[in-house]
């Protein structure tokens, strides 16, 4: 009994034993490492300062002095360079030009003026070399020359002459008829005038030229190409800007000036035209100029304050001196039309004279009789084109031989 009581005691610590190896072998196999995941790596926070009694000691590291402590070599530098401004040249003064002779201008302006104008010539001696010149011929004569701007008078004033004329004259050759419609024309268009542009006054001061018009016409390019028409002619001028209302005028006109050496006595934008125009003759005075001339100010012929103030103009140059020479500068292309605008301008003014501007354009040479017949001042410049010296003096023989053509 004894013994077999043992024998189960020996067994069970056997399977005991045995049961613990096979335990430690498990713990010591290795797991496999984990699979993968999509899922990101979540790091702690770092953790936060302590302060106080629960801050860590920091290290203590030997102080040094302030004569311990060795400040860095200073490393070499260029010495500074100065620079110089870069030297901006002032710029040049325009080259003063010298103009046209103004002696034959129109004569070397024929062509361009021929061109616009001989209609009315051509027109004039097809009708007249009919053999027969009944009523119809006559009346196609008459409406050739109110067609060209000649007027309602001077129209019927000039068929009346070449009826009898040609009624004298009998056989009618070209050569006579170029002759006799010649005749006729300069004696329309006036050979008596004086238009000559008065540039002496006949007192120590320079003659005073005052140059007026509408809005449009072009006088401020008049007063400039003017300017360049007396210094070709050997005057020494001032110009004075009194269109202040009117933006660039003033520098429109003194560059004009400065083309051929002219100063020009300019005042602020919106400025009193009249002080204006009386410091420019006073300059003109000062610099002993032979001719001072005033542009003014476009004005509408209906506006009345306007032209109360350009008597002003006038009122207060005569202080100086009486005014040599009022031009009025007309649009020839706008026909009857301006003859509206002269009326009321010389009644405000005493107009010496007109100008005729694009009367190379479309405008009708029979203007030029129109206006002198109306104002019964003669046109002494007109206007022949854009460039600076295609403004001529007035020649009726010159204009007349354009009319008619060769």
């Amino acid at each position: 009994m004894d013994i077999l009581i043992l024998a189960v005691v020996i067994a069970l610590v056997a399977v005991g034993a045995i049961s613990g190896l096979v335990v430690s072998s498990r713990k010591k196999k290795q797991l496999p490492p984990p699979a993968p995941s999509s899922t990101p790596t979540i790091t702690a926070p770092p953790a936060e300062p302590q302060v106080g009694e629960d801050a860590a000691p920091t290290a203590q590291e030997p102080r040094r002095t302030i004569e311990e402590v060795t400040l860095p070599e200073a490393q070499p530098t260029d010495s500074p360079v100065a620079v110089e401004d870069p030297v901006v040249e002032a710029p040049a003064a325009p080259a003063i030009e010298v103009p046209e002779p103004t002696a034959g201008r129109l004569v070397r302006l024929r062509a361009r003026l021929a061109r616009s104008q001989n209609t009315l010539g051509k027109g004039l001696l097809t009708l007249l070399s009919r053999e027969h010149l009944d009523e119809d011929t006559w009346e196609e004569i008459e409406e050739t020359l109110l067609i060209a701007d000649v007027g309602v008078v001077p129209t019927q004033e000039l068929v009346e002459r070449l009826r009898e004329r040609v009624k004298v004259l009998g056989t009618r050759t070209p050569a006579d008829l170029r002759a006799l419609l010649k005749e006729e024309l300069l004696t329309l268009v006036g050979t008596d005038f004086d238009r000559a542009v008065k540039t002496e006054s006949g007192v120590d001061t320079p003659a005073v030229v005052m140059v007026v018009g509408v809005n449009g016409t072009g006088k401020t390019t008049t007063t400039g190409k003017l300017a360049r028409v007396l210094v070709a002619d050997g005057r020494s001028v001032v110009l004075g800007a009194a269109d202040t209302f009117r933006a660039a005028a003033a520098d429109q006109l003194q560059t004009w000036g400065e083309r051929v050496g002219a100063r020009t006595v300019r005042g602020p934008e919106g400025g009193d035209p009249a002080s204006i125009a009386y410091d420019a003759v006073k300059e003109g005075i000062a610099e002993g100029a032979d001719v001072v001339l005033i542009d003014t100010a476009g004005r509408l012929h209906t506006k009345t304050g306007l032209m109360d103030e350009l008597g002003k103009v006038k009122r207060v140059v005569e202080k100086h001196g009486p005014l040599d020479e009022i031009l009025l500068v007309l649009d020839a292309t706008t026909g009857q039309n301006g003859l509206t605008q002269a009326r009321v301008f010389a009644e405000v003014v005493d107009i010496t004279g007109i100008v005729l501007t694009k009367l190379d354009g479309t405008a009708k040479g029979g203007i030029v009789v129109a206006v002198q017949r109306e104002l019964g001042v003669p046109v002494k410049l007109i206007g022949l084109g854009e460039g600076p010296d295609d403004l001529a003096p007035f020649e009726p023989e010159a204009f007349v031989d354009a009319l008619i053509g060769d």
